[in-house]
């Protein structure tokens, strides 16, 4: 049965791997392949490990697990009431499990007193824009465009926005 709990700073490399996994699988034709290819996941658990040690970001990031294996996380940002990230294992896709952290995210969210929140999503991503919408999130308008670190690869994303006092 899966469990979604704290993240701690010895989930930096499980959530690494995960995050590598899940960007070469979502991105796949979205971004570009030569950059999905090189992604590190030694370089994202040193950045995982460095956040997760900042006492800032107690709280934020949940990471779900099955029988001791990390399979997924999610981050929210508290303050600004919005979901950062939401990654799974993409062999986990579309087993509920993505639905299952998506709901503790805007439990979260909803517990810090927000009554609404936001996350940005690829223009170009159909498949986040479905998951988000089946999940109450709908576009609110909001675009913006901005530069994959490194690359000078454009990033343009819609801004999704649910009603927590009615989700």
């Amino acid at each position: 049965m899966a469990t979604i709990r704290l993240a701690t700073v010895e989930d930096a490399w499980p959530i690494a791997e995960v995050n590598v996994r899940s960007w070469q699988s979502a991105y796949q034709g979205l971004l570009p392949e030569l950059y999905l290819r090189d992604l590190s996941v030694e370089g994202r658990a040193a950045r995982w490990q460095r956040t997760l040690a900042d006492p800032a970001n107690r709280g934020d990031i949940l990471v779900l697990v099955e029988d001791g294996t990390l399979l997924g996380f999610t981050a929210v940002d508290r303050i600004r009431g919005e979901l950062r990230a939401l990654y799974l294992e993409p062999a986990r896709w579309g087993r509920g499990l993505g639905r299952l952290l998506l709901d503790t995210a805007v439990a979260a969210l909803r517990e810090s007193g927000h009554r609404e929140a936001t996350l940005w999503v690829l223009e170009t991503n159909e498949r986040a824009q479905r998951f988000y919408a089946a999940g109450g999130w709908a576009p609110d308008g909001a675009t913006k465009t901005d530069t994959m670190p490194g690359e000078d690869v454009p990033l343009s994303e819609v801004r999704y926005r649910i009603d927590l006092v009615s989700a």
